[in-house]
């Protein structure tokens, strides 16, 4: 039999059609099956795979959000102190300097131990003191210095409770626990449930963690300091990453002549992209710090090093931008008698303009995520105070939770949580940001 027939029609040309004995049409359609079967299961561990990793990336942000969400508010007691004026202005002269220096703990005390009057032991007296937390102190030597007026009479705060009862009051401690597996003891939990029959506990926002800066205490710790730091190594990261690379990549791009020496320069700029962060740490720590005496652990640091690390990253997505401007909007230019610098900043840059903006909001946020390289300049040290300026010592988010979250305190854990909750927000706006400014000025061609 011919492999193939011959079929003529009525004003149609000779077609041939292939003629397919019956064991080769078996043999193709069995292949057909095997092709369409394998196309099916790819499909299934494709969709198990996008399945799987929604899954972990929900399990991340239950864990993350049931973890953190509970730092956002605060176990606080009513307390009556006295000030009495023998002991924290004796002169009786209003010097700011004596009343600053004075033992607030002593009124604090005194009202803590007025709520229970039964208490008389000394070790009964020594667990009592551990239910206010030391900032109550810290409290009422601002309210009197202030208004030193309040000095001879009685004043009601709202303090914060210690952070082993805000635990348990917040459900991260149980009472079920033997009380040698727990850091509150029976006593301690009865006073406190006593305090809530009386309504002396309330629960309120906690504006500490985001009006404080660290603290050795958990319940005063806040993230104020490292929101600041974060914010000036970001600004010395954008002046200085943002120029350098949208130049660069406007000099490859358009200017540049394609030889042997660009093409090292555009390899390299490709394989920055992809070195380790910490090695632009060590970097950092070699040249900035050792060689040049830049101060340890301040933002201007901090952001040179992120600005090595960003360029990369915004070189390529610019050079990609100006790459799919048409050639045509160059050739109209200058055919309309433009210079090619004039093409380039009056018509090409502006058009490139959105994605040029996505690859610095990306490169920031990748910034604003990272740790390694500020841990090699030393910007893990413990900092109290809120930075001011761009040479004082300071820390950022990421570094913020890495201490938090090495702490033994469950309290530090908890605001770990709150602070990369806060830290998503941001990268999650940023992220945002990218995608409106790129759908609302991108054109089509």
């Amino acid at each position: 039999m011919s492999n193939f027939d011959i079929t003529v029609g009525p004003g149609t040309q000779a077609k041939e059609r292939p003629v397919y004995s019956r064991g080769a049409r078996e043999v193709i359609t069995a292949g057909l099956v095997k092709r369409y079967a394998a196309e099916k299961r790819f499909r299934m561990f494709g969709m198990a795979g996008i399945a799987f990793a929604l899954l972990c990336l929900f399990t991340l942000f239950a864990t993350v959000v049931g973890s953190g969400y509970t730092a956002f508010w605060q176990t606080m007691i009513k307390l009556d102190v006295t000030l009495y004026s023998q002991d924290i202005d004796p002169d009786g002269n209003r010097d700011r300097e004596v009343i600053s220096t004075a033992n607030f703990r002593m009124p604090v005390r005194q009202a803590v131990f007025a709520l229970f009057p039964e208490v008389k032991g000394r070790q009964e007296k020594r667990l009592l003191k551990k239910i206010i937390s030391p900032g109550a102190a810290f409290q009422i030597r601002k309210i009197v210095l202030d208004d030193p007026s309040l000095i001879g009479s009685k004043i009601r705060i709202l303090a914060p409770v210690s952070d082993d009862l805000d635990q348990f009051n917040k459900g991260h401690i149980s009472a079920e626990v033997p009380e040698s597996d727990r850091r509150v003891s029976d006593m301690q939990i009865a006073w406190f449930e006593r305090l809530k029959q009386r309504g002396l506990i309330e629960t309120t926002f906690n504006w500490t963690l985001f009006t404080e800066g660290d603290s050795r205490e958990p319940e005063l710790a806040g993230i104020l300091g490292a929101l600041s730091g974060s914010f000036y190594t970001m600004v010395v990261t954008l002046l200085l990453s943002w120029p350098l690379a949208v130049g660069a990549a406007i000099y490859l791009e358009e200017f540049a002549p394609k030889n042997r020496w660009t093409e090292i320069i555009e390899v390299n700029i490709n394989n920055l992209a992809a070195v380790p962060s910490i090695v632009f740490g060590l970097l950092g720590l070699a040249v900035f710090l050792n060689f040049f005496g830049l101060p340890r652990s301040a933002p201007v640091a901090g952001g040179m090093v992120l600005a090595l690390m960003t360029l990369p990253t915004i070189i390529i997505a610019s050079r990609a931008s100006l790459k799919s401007i048409p050639p045509s909007i160059r050739e109209a230019a200058l055919g309309l008698g433009a210079t090619p610098l004039q093409v380039v900043f009056h018509y090409v840059l502006p058009l490139a303009m959105p994605g040029v903006l996505t690859g610095t909001i990306i490169g920031m946020a990748q910034a604003l995520g990272e740790t390694a390289p500020l841990l090699m300049i030393g910007m893990v040290a413990f900092i109290v105070d809120i930075p001011g300026g761009f040479t004082d010592p300071a820390t950022v988010m990421p570094v913020q939770v890495y201490l938090w979250s090495d702490a033994p305190e469950r309290a530090f854990i908890e605001r770990a949580s709150a602070a990369i909750l806060v830290l998503l927000g941001f990268l999650v706006m940023m992220n945002a940001a990218a995608v409106y400014l790129r759908r609302k000025f991108e054109k089509n061609w």
